[in-house]
């Protein structure tokens, strides 16, 4: 199959859920072309995911022209844009002008930069939309017959949150109507996505693959130095809800002086968190350690005891599925504690694997830590349990042949999926 992967940015350190998707469909024989509506970032992109050189991804991505700041300069380079491409048919680009018809991301000069790579080469098999919010812009581009194949959407999260209580609740309803087939990556946005329009028989739960073989398991016990190690694994944003982590750290760290809580990751909060942690005279305890690549992460939690992933459902509405790193520290044989929030009940086990607490609780946090602190003995079969979890419903290699068997269905039927949405979702 030739398969189109429309994605906002590439290559992004925090979304290795796509590039093992990528990954998977290359492994099994497929063509994947990776477009990122965004082009080329304006600054150094930093750390990448090792993968990215591996399989050579910056070789079959293709980046829009670069966008000028300059408004006129913009405009004008557009103009040669579609004067260059002329015989590819660059004038159907000018249809998107129309406010009326289309949103704020189709009706605007960016088209002329982002149609480029589409007018030379822009018929799939498969076009894979890999959030929500760039499904309007792919349907509009393929109604245009500037791309051509069948349309699937993932929702991710943000997408089927946030972007619709900014957009209102009818903000998917073309797309419900005209797109082929729809995944979301949890049960609980799977159900607000049919809340909102879509057929029930157009959309199964699949969710974001790990590579199991990358995270070894291994048996958490108190460690003979007393120094227990404790990890949070996010962007430094409202939604990953670290400050209550924070808190509950700080509430611990005078009676159980041995603590140590790691937070990777970065973020627009950064400078928050380190005044709060400076407020409460905890930086002796909290390190801020900034993004890791894959491998640096693995090595840390490793040597970890404990893992926390506080999401919350954030002031603009956006909410967290399953969350990849919770994923990640479960499959390595690390107890968690996190929150009754979004797909996370769907991945953590109450009791079992962890504990989920409310949501903005730092005290609850706090206790939950303490009885882990104070029970040790339970760490080892919460650990197994993640694992187990994981291994049963988020392995790449189930998941990227579900995917495989998804997309062929989609091809080989001009009807909906024939098979019942039940035998489709197994993982």
């Amino acid at each position: 199959m030739k398969i189109a992967f429309i994605v906002w940015r590439f290559p992004v350190l925090s979304e290795a859920f796509i590039l093992n998707q990528i990954t998977g469909l290359i492994d099994r024989g497929h063509e994947v072309h990776i477009h990122p509506v965004n082009g080329l970032p304006k600054k150094n992109p930093g750390k990448v995911h090792p993968i990215v050189e591996e399989y050579n991804l910056l070789d079959c991505t293709f980046y829009p022209a670069t966008l000028p700041d300059n408004i006129a300069l913009r405009f004008y380079k557009s103009v040669g844009l579609i004067l260059k491409n002329l015989s590819k048919g660059s004038l159907n680009t000018l249809q998107f002008l129309n406010p009326w018809k289309y949103g704020n991301e189709v009706a605007t000069l960016k088209t002329f930069y982002r149609t480029e790579s589409l007018l030379s080469d822009g018929c799939y098999d498969i076009i894979h939309c890999q959030f929500g919010t760039l499904a309007p812009i792919a349907l509009a581009y393929r109604n245009a017959g500037i791309l051509k194949g069948k349309l699937i959407t993932t929702f991710r999260g943000i997408d089927i949150s946030k972007y619709v209580e900014e957009q209102g609740v009818n903000v998917y309803d073309q797309l419900f109507q005209e797109g082929e087939f729809f995944l979301a990556n949890c049960e609980f946005f799977r159900n607000r996505a049919m809340k909102l329009g879509c057929d029930p028989n157009k959309i199964v739960v699949h969710g974001s693959g790990l590579d199991c073989d990358k995270f070894a398991f291994k048996a958490r016990y108190f460690p003979q130095s007393g120094k227990v190690r404790i990890a949070t694994i996010g962007r430094l944003v409202e939604k990953k809800g670290i400050e209550y982590s924070i808190k509950a750290v700080a509430k611990l760290a005078e009676t159980h002086k041995s603590l140590e809580y790691n937070i990777i990751g970065d973020g627009e909060l950064k400078e928050h968190f380190e005044q709060l942690i400076s407020q409460l005279n905890v930086g002796h305890v909290v390190k801020l350690l900034g993004w890791k690549q894959q491998k640096e992460i693995i090595e840390i939690l490793d040597n970890c005891h404990i893992f926390i992933a506080p999401s919350v459902t954030a002031a603009d509405g956006n909410q967290d599925a399953p969350v990849n790193t919770l994923k990640e520290a479960m499959a390595m044989g690390l107890p968690v504690i996190s929150t009754l929030h979004g797909g996370i009940p769907e991945l953590v086990e109450n009791g079992k694997s962890g504990f989920l607490v409310p949501e903005k609780d730092a005290d609850a946090i706090a206790q939950k830590l303490t009885y882990l602190l104070e029970n040790p003995e339970v760490w080892e079969a919460m650990g197994k349990a993640g694992r187990a979890k994981v291994e049963e419903k988020y392995d790449k290699e189930k998941l990227n042949d579900e995917l495989v068997e998804i997309y062929q269905q989609m091809i080989e039927s001009q009807e909906l999926l024939k098979q019942p949405v039940k035998e489709l979702t197994p993982i």
